[in-house]
């Protein structure tokens, strides 16, 4: 597979203090999306109705969180009329206490997003002082009441030669498409992962463009809170909620922030380097763990390297940071030093690693020249068996091993 090109930070040409005390900004795959988000306007309905049908708007589909595609290096986007026969008319008509006053779970929802304007495009919608192409993902996965109307839309597509890209990560994508691809992705999951409401159980509905979930204080069923039950009368009323009383952030999107290091030796010669059981043979990484509650990251990066690989710790710089759309991880890479005589590696703590060990920086570099992949592809030409293998450029940990090995801890440039 060829490693698609990484994005660009935000203004690379630009001369700062901060760039030249620290370096340039990094810019990791999944980052560098060209929308402008534009949270505050998501809860405009009258922005989002105009945004749906504008000519220059375009709808990314997935189906059960795959994307369509042309092939798997180029993301198919449709337009409204394609999507027309499963939202309707305009599914942003009413506004949004209209919709919650008329909610009804036996009703399925088609999930859709509002993920941003892609400004670059000055003949797009002009909505106040913003100018942009509208992009939406949507859900077409086949289930509930739109179970008919989404098949129907699905083997249209792939009468066209489409597909949708299966597998777990998508990297293959040019880099704006695949932070466009992140974005959606990561939405759809969390709405599809929390249809109901944390603190009563009862079923939730999408609002604010597909980046909030509220729950209902009735509900047109004549179950409470029943899915598939029949549609009464008379609304419902629900069971009291804490999340409708008061100043009150219901559900909104979650971030599980992970670190990912980079660890150099005290004497700043060699980098730990660490592989799980299910791996290809020769293959390695950086180590990596979540955040805890009420933890630094400097800490969580200490903590899971001496838990992982009984390796201390000493100073901890962070270095850059990567959206990980599976399901939603923010990876914060560091670059962490031992502390002098910290360097014994024992795998006796936390049983995840299969081998962890020390790798100089030759050894490092020869790596990331020929011997870099994703799990289960090939490496480059020039690579001989037994050597080390190192995850592909669209990882951060890539990107912390290349820091290291160019002299990031050293007297060298950092970036």
């Amino acid at each position: 597979m060829t490693i698609p090109v990484l994005p660009d930070p935000a203004f690379p040409d630009l001369d700062s203090m901060l760039s030249r005390k620290f370096g340039k900004e990094i810019a990791n795959y999944f980052s560098g999306s060209p929308l402008n988000r534009v949270s505050f306007l998501r809860t405009d309905q009258s922005f989002l109705s105009a945004a749906l049908k504008h000519p220059t708007t375009s709808f990314l589909i997935f189906n059960n969180l795959n994307p369509l595609a042309k092939d798997p290096s180029n993301l198919e986007y449709v337009s409204y009329a394609d999507v027309q026969p499963l939202l309707g008319e305009n599914p942003y008509s009413k506004t949004e206490e209209q919709l919650i006053s008329e909610y009804n779970s036996t009703i399925t929802i088609p999930q859709l997003l509002f993920l941003g304007l892609d400004e670059r495009n000055k003949q797009g919608l002009t909505f106040n002082i913003y100018t942009g192409s509208p992009y939406f993902a949507l859900d077409v996965t086949p289930k509930g009441t739109i179970e008919s109307q989404a098949k129907s839309l699905v083997k249209t597509w792939r009468s066209r030669g489409l597909t949708f890209l299966e597998g777990r990560i998508q990297a293959a994508l040019p880099a704006q498409d695949a932070a466009i691809y992140a974005q959606a992705r990561a939405l759809l999951d969390w709405n599809a992962r929390n249809p109901f409401c944390a603190q009563c159980g009862q079923p939730t509905m999408s609002i604010n463009g597909g980046m909030k979930r509220t729950c209902p204080p009735k509900d047109m069923a004549s179950l409470p809170g029943a899915i598939g039950g029949t549609v009464g009368a008379t609304p419902t009323e629900r069971p009291d909620c804490a999340t409708r009383k008061g100043i009150s952030n219901l559900c909104f999107p979650r971030t599980d922030p992970t670190v990912i290091m980079a660890v150099v030796s005290s004497d700043g010669r060699k980098v730990l380097v660490g592989r799980q059981k299910r791996w290809p043979p020769y293959w390695y990484s950086t180590l990596a763990g979540f955040v805890e509650p009420a933890e630094s990251v400097e800490e969580a990066v200490r903590r899971e390297v001496w838990e992982e690989s009984g390796v201390k710790l000493g100073r901890v710089v962070i270095h850059s940071t990567q959206p990980w759309p599976y399901p939603a991880n923010l990876m914060i890479g560091a670059v962490a030093q031992c502390i002098p005589g910290g360097e014994e590696i024992v795998l006796k703590h936390d049983p995840e690693l299969e081998d962890a060990r020390w790798a100089d920086m030759e050894e490092i570099r020869e790596a990331l020249r020929v011997g870099t992949s994703a799990l289960g592809e090939s490496a480059q030409e020039g690579y001989k068996e037994g050597n080390l293998r190192l995850p592909a450029g669209t990882a951060i940990a890539n990107q912390l091993l290349t820091a290291v090995a160019n002299g990031f801890v050293g007297e060298a440039p950092k970036m």
